[in-house]
């Protein structure tokens, strides 16, 4: 199994910028991908940013060229860094792995832009 802790959520004002960090239990060289998934109030979760074990990173359109997701092998972390935020960006950010064919969760970070 892998666990998932986040971190890194807050307030923040429309135009600025938050890390959010995820950190796993396992050693992330053996997880297949990691992403991170937000849900807003009353809508699915949807995609944010994903990377593979390619490496390969795809973002969803609304964050492509704001959001960069990273990892950091040694700390088996992975992070999202999130800039020029917009109110619309303002959900519950959840960090997914993808691991022996299993999707793992977090418990969630809430983000929240005020405008």
């Amino acid at each position: 199994q892998v666990q998932l802790v986040e971190s890194g959520g807050g307030l923040v004002q429309a135009g600025g910028s938050l890390r959010l960090s995820c950190a796993a239990s396992r050693s992330i060289f053996s997880i297949s991908a990691m992403g991170w998934y937000r849900q807003a109030p009353g809508k699915q979760r949807e995609l944010v940013a994903r990377v593979t074990s390619g490496p390969s990173t795809n973002y969803a359109d609304s964050v492509k060229g704001r959001f960069t997701i990273s990892t950091d092998n040694h700390k088996n972390t992975v992070y999202l860094q999130m800039n020029s935020l917009k109110s619309e960006d303002t959900a519950v950010y959840y960090c997914n792995a993808e691991w022996f064919g299993m999707d793992y969760w977090g418990k969630g970070t809430l983000v929240t832009v005020s405008s």
